[in-house]
């Protein structure tokens, strides 16, 4: 292949330049909306999915496909802050649309069970762009010195390599061997979409199943080999057997020990061997942001506490340099108190050794306790007081798990 030639998704070979040409299912569509025709089922979600396939750039050996979810944050944060900067009234409308435009993106993709890297994008992008600003705007005023720049860069970094680590294997039950391949056949015929946000679930692959908060309800508590008063989890999607406390994720697509939930900001699960690196991460965004947010508030709003000039900084839009820089703080810090709160409610869970998996379903089930006005739920299963609980969890993961025959099944 040439820098601009690739193959499609139909495995047929193209070209760059002709993009734009053999779209059917696009000419159909015009063509329905020229006559006032209504569009076929399945309509949109072809095109979406041509679009999405023919959005590449050249590259040595064919041209790269680009993950369409990742785009928009990459153009519009910095539009929408510079635009926020401009008046205060602006900054006010722009950064309370903002968290309802993305949670409203987050039930969407949640609904239609879809994996995206659009929160992963704009996580990353939002913590690159948040440093950008603060070295190019805030540290030339000179109120800023170098060892505070460098603490800052080193909780930064300390922050993307415990990132890192929890992106990786959250603790994934093997997959018996003799059905991987089955297993791959029937996930292509029933699910559209892929990581790029832009796909969906098929009638016949979400008609076999419900789900409640990334837990798969196509499997019986009780296998049908099994006498009935022995109760194993089965998952059916898997098919094997799975150890205590392991769950099903319905984006994934695959069965982790200890499964907490998935979290869109790592595009991942958060289980057993991975627990630990995201609540590191957690904290160590928290500890950076409030920093960053604290030396910039200083330097624009001089001689008020923080939590003051939050609130109260008459001169902050009196350039436009000091505007982007009170405007970013707004932004870091409505992004702070969201991830402050999810840490919160995993410090309580792990206090009381219990998951958002097991709590979520003991809340379906009536079975757990709400504690701490709702904050956690307590099943009572794993429970064994504060610092067992705690030393339970920071050694999840200190040794390879044993393979019982029950995980082999």
């Amino acid at each position: 292949l040439c820098c601009c030639e690739y193959v499609d998704r139909r495995g047929e070979r193209n070209h760059l330049a002709a993009c734009c040409c053999d779209c059917e299912d696009l000419d159909e569509g015009c063509e329905r909306w020229l006559t006032c025709k209504s569009l076929p089922p399945g309509a949109l979600e072809r095109i979406a999915d041509t679009v999405a396939d023919r959005v590449r750039v050249p590259w040595f050996a064919g041209a790269v496909k680009i993950k369409v979810s990742l785009v928009p944050p990459l153009v519009l944060l910095p539009v929408f802050l510079h635009v926020a900067a401009l008046h205060f009234l602006l900054g006010l409308v722009i950064l309370t649309s903002l968290p309802v435009v993305v949670l409203w993106y987050y039930y969407l993709t949640h609904r239609r069970k879809e994996r995206t890297l659009f929160f992963l994008s704009l996580g990353l992008f939002s913590l690159g762009y948040m440093y950008y600003v603060f070295l190019q705007e805030v540290v030339p005023r000179g109120h800023v010195g170098h060892s505070q720049v460098v603490a800052l860069t080193g909780g930064l970094i300390l922050m993307l390599a415990a990132l890192s680590r929890a992106k990786k294997d959250p603790g994934y039950l093997p997959i018996p061997a003799s059905d991987e391949k089955s297993r791959r056949g029937l996930s292509n015929k029933g699910v559209r979409g892929s990581s790029n946000g832009l796909h969906g679930v098929t009638p016949s692959g979400a008609a076999g199943s419900r789900a409640v908060n990334g837990e798969t309800k196509g499997y019986s508590r009780v296998s049908a080999e099994e006498p009935e008063g022995v109760k194993k989890d089965w998952c059916t999607k898997c098919q094997l057997v799975r150890p205590a406390r392991a769950g099903h994720c319905r984006l994934c697509g695959r069965c982790v020990r200890r499964l907490d939930h998935h979290c869109v900001w790592i595009n991942s699960c958060v289980g057993e061997q991975n627990h630990q690196a995201f609540i590191l991460a957690l904290s160590f965004f928290m500890l950076t942001s409030v920093y960053g947010i604290t030396l910039t508030l200083h330097t624009v709003c001089r001689g008020r506490t923080p939590f003051v000039a939050l609130f109260y900084c008459p001169g902050a839009y009196s350039d436009y340099s000091s505007a982007l820089s009170f405007t970013c703080v707004w932004y870091c810090a409505i992004v702070t108190a969201g991830m402050g709160y999810i840490l919160l409610i995993q410090l309580l869970n792990i206090s009381y050794n219990v998951t958002e998996r097991e709590a979520r379903l003991a809340l379906r089930d009536n079975t757990g306790r709400r504690l701490l006005g709702g904050l956690v739920i307590d099943t009572g299963q794993y429970n064994r007081g504060f610092l067992c609980n705690w030393s339970h969890f920071l050694s999840l993961g200190s040794s390879p798990p044993q393979r019982s025959a029950e995980d082999i099944v």
